[in-house]
């Protein structure tokens, strides 16, 4: 499902139509000339057109494919020969999942968690913080930051070692009606700045029971996050990768990979979630974790719960 956060579009295969216009508008070097003239300033139809040397003919032509596809808008202005078409563009950035989004089981809760929802946060060591989209939450390099009230805004926490414990309720659920649990979250390692490569051993446990960890390759920088707030300055870290663990009734696999023999039926319910740099990590290389409007991916903590139907 197509979806827009601020000024950046994130689409699916399953938004073909949308996608099909927007690549299609993006597929001519006028169309994208214009995309380039309008960066920083909006511009009237006629200027679009000095610019480029082409017919005004071409460039209103362009400017109605770049509109239809929601790159820009268009608003009539008095100029002084009449009206003046200005055109603004409209969005920053455009991502394209190419991956097939699998069909939602009937029988299956979805629940999202802030990243400064967890309950206990245990072992921080520095470097460490967390922000949101405005700014930092509280000092940095400080573990009593952790619990400041602030903490509920968090879009980015990072750590160099320790871990955060989240509780979920699945309220109503009998134990043995559930049938696997995946969560999902974006991270990557902590370095100063960033840094690459950079492993860090990214461990998932649910109820006590390690679901595996993740070497996490680096710190991921050096471009800025299609959600990261401007104010973040382009040094630090910008984005992490998204991870899914999976657990059901054959082991514990992680992006569909068997990882573990740990089953479903091994785990109670209301799950607690712990993340964190392992206190064993062979590559203690700190962590970063994002929010739904920080990084790359427009999402904070997932947990999917697959249960059995009723009869």
């Amino acid at each position: 499902m197509s979806e827009r956060n601020g000024r950046t579009a994130f689409l699916t295969l399953e938004d073909s139509d949308t996608m099909q216009k927007i690549c299609h508008a993006l597929s001519s070097p006028i169309r994208i000339e214009i995309v380039r003239l309008l960066g920083y300033k909006s511009m009237g139809i006629g200027r679009d057109a000095e610019e480029l040397d082409i017919p005004i003919s071409t460039a209103a032509q362009a400017v109605r494919v770049l509109k239809d596809a929601g790159l820009i808008i268009t608003e009539n202005q008095p100029g002084m020969r009449g009206t003046l078409r200005l055109c603004t563009r409209m969005m920053d950035r455009v991502m394209l999942n190419l991956v097939p989004q699998e069909d939602v089981p009937a029988h299956c809760l979805t629940l999202c968690m802030p990243i400064g929802g967890y309950s206990a946060a245990q072992g921080i060591v520095p470097t460490c913080g967390l922000a949101d989209l405005n700014g930092y939450i509280g000092p940095v390099d400080t573990p009593a930051a952790f619990y400041l009230p602030g903490r509920f805004g968090a879009q980015i926490i990072w750590m160099q070692r320790g871990f955060l414990e989240y509780h979920f309720s699945v309220v109503g659920m009998q134990a043995g009606e559930i049938e696997w649990l995946e969560i999902s979250f974006e991270a990557c390692s902590e370095a100063p700045m960033y840094r690459d490569p950079w492993k860090s051993d990214i461990a998932v446990e649910v109820n006590g029971r390690r679901l595996g960890v993740w070497t996490s390759p680096c710190d991921c920088g050096g471009r800025h996050g299609f959600l990261t707030p401007e104010w973040w300055l382009d040094t630090s870290t910008q984005f992490g990768f998204l991870k899914t663990w999976r657990v059901d009734g054959g082991g514990s696999y992680l992006d569909g990979k068997r990882i573990g023999d740990v089953t479903i039926g091994e785990l109670a319910i209301d799950p607690e979630r712990y993340i964190g740099v392992a206190p064993d990590a062979v590559h203690a290389g700190g962590m970063n974790i994002f929010g739904d409007r920080f990084g790359d991916y427009p999402q904070a903590l997932q947990l999917r719960v697959g249960y059995a139907a009723r009869e």
